[in-house]
């Protein structure tokens, strides 16, 4: 007889519910969600366990962010219940609550949540249990920081750019120089009205993007030449709205530069961490994953074994498409799933991204996708690939072994 333990977690409490192999409920109770109230929980688990001669003991606990993870890991590390051969799940929301439609007069109350997620347990098909050691966990935290301070400079970049249109509508449009080259903005934070470019000598505006770029501008004068004509060719503002915009855009360009001085230490972080660690070797071994790419697959992943095989890879990740068939019809156009493991995905997705232009097999892969549609080529494409990366990614690191693209590497089917 196996039991079955389901944890429902909030910030402050812990309410479980035990279950035996027939469905019947054995036991409820709450704990604090703290060290003490999981020992508890463990006593008791332990207690229950024995008095039932269970021969395994699943637990259970949805994966709600930080307040699951502390009790999961603690149950999971756990030496009594490792020697009771206890399993710790943390499962999708989504998956609890899907299940919980089969139930539709329950109510919803932490003790019957608690009571679903232990029933969905007895029911098994749950593959993959909790991460991991605690390397990969380190790991983790840096690359999903990463993850939020590339989204929050994408969001800023884009906020500077709605406000450089006020002060110099044409700017785009006839710069063709990143916006967000040292100079260029070394040029912005300096406050210079319109007028004062646009009447600037060139050739004193190009010595002024010489110094500040390091003489990384091929062509200078040129570049100078498109600011000034697009300086005159912008709309005038008011004085007093033209020195609010340059306070605006003064103040976006030390939130980029800060992000970006965070992100070259969150990777110099994450470089020390991924030397030595299992598969990090293999995966930097493909052409176009870096040291960043391999630290957000391998922290996501943690060890490959905790999966069947590739394809429950994939599904962790969110890059499998439903299938649907009906008697003879089989539709061609199915929708990707929406659950998985978004920061995985993330990862992948960027991965595939770069080694598509780096190597030539998953290069013309991403080519032929691309041709195969007339809408949302490159989207498309781009998560093909990177369900493809997912099966080198797998044998990668389930056999130990680099990459090398003479030597086509033999993977599992789909």
């Amino acid at each position: 007889m196996k039991l079955f333990v389901g944890i429902d977690v909030s910030s402050q409490e812990l309410e479980a519910c035990f279950m035996n192999s027939d469905g019947d409920k054995v036991e409820t109770l709450t704990v604090k969600n703290d060290l003490h109230g999981a020992s508890h929980l463990r006593d008791r688990i332990v207690a229950v366990a024995d008095k039932l001669s269970a021969s395994e003991i699943h637990i259970g606990l949805e994966a709600t962010s930080v307040y699951s993870w502390h009790p999961a890991m603690y149950m999971h590390e756990d030496a009594a219940l490792k020697e009771r051969k206890a399993k710790v799940f943390t499962i999708n929301p989504k998956l609890v609550s899907k299940f919980r439609e089969a139930y539709p007069d329950l109510d919803k109350t932490d003790r019957l949540d608690a009571w679903v997620i232990a029933d969905r347990l007895r029911f098994g098909r749950l593959t993959t249990t909790i991460v991991m050691q605690e390397q990969y966990v380190a790991l983790q935290r840096l690359t999903r920081m990463r993850f939020h301070m590339v989204h929050s400079l994408t969001r800023e970049k884009q906020y500077f750019l709605q406000n450089l249109f006020y002060k110099c509508n044409a700017f785009t449009s006839e710069v063709e120089s990143s916006v967000f080259g040292h100079a260029i903005l070394e040029m912005l934070s300096d406050q210079y009205s319109l007028d004062d470019i646009a009447t600037m000598d060139v050739a004193s505006l190009a010595d002024y993007l010489r110094d500040k770029g390091r003489n990384r501008f091929p062509d200078a004068e040129n570049v100078a030449r498109c600011i000034q004509k697009a300086a005159r060719a912008s709309y005038r503002l008011s004085k007093v709205v033209e020195d609010s915009i340059d306070l605006v855009l003064g103040t976006s360009i030390q939130t980029i530069r800060s992000i970006q001085a965070q992100l070259k230490d969150l990777d110099k972080a994450i470089s020390r961490i991924l030397e030595g660690m299992p598969g990090a070797q293999c995966l930097q071994s493909v052409p176009g994953i870096g040291k960043v790419y391999a630290a957000g697959i391998l922290a996501e992943l943690g060890d490959i074994w905790r999966f069947s095989d590739q394809a429950a890879v994939a599904k962790y990740a969110g890059l499998t498409w439903r299938r649907h068939q009906s008697g003879p019809f089989e539709a061609e156009d199915t929708k990707r799933i929406r659950s998985g493991n978004r920061f995985l995905r993330y990862y992948l997705v960027e991965a595939a991204n770069s080694v598509k232009n780096r190597d030539e097999e998953f290069g013309e892969y991403y080519r032929k996708k691309y041709k195969e549609v007339p809408k949302h080529q490159h989207k498309r494409a781009l998560v093909l690939t990177a369900r493809k990366l997912v099966r080198l990614v797998d044998v990668l690191l389930r056999n130990g072994q680099l990459y090398t693209p003479r030597r086509k590497v033999t993977t599992a089917k789909d």
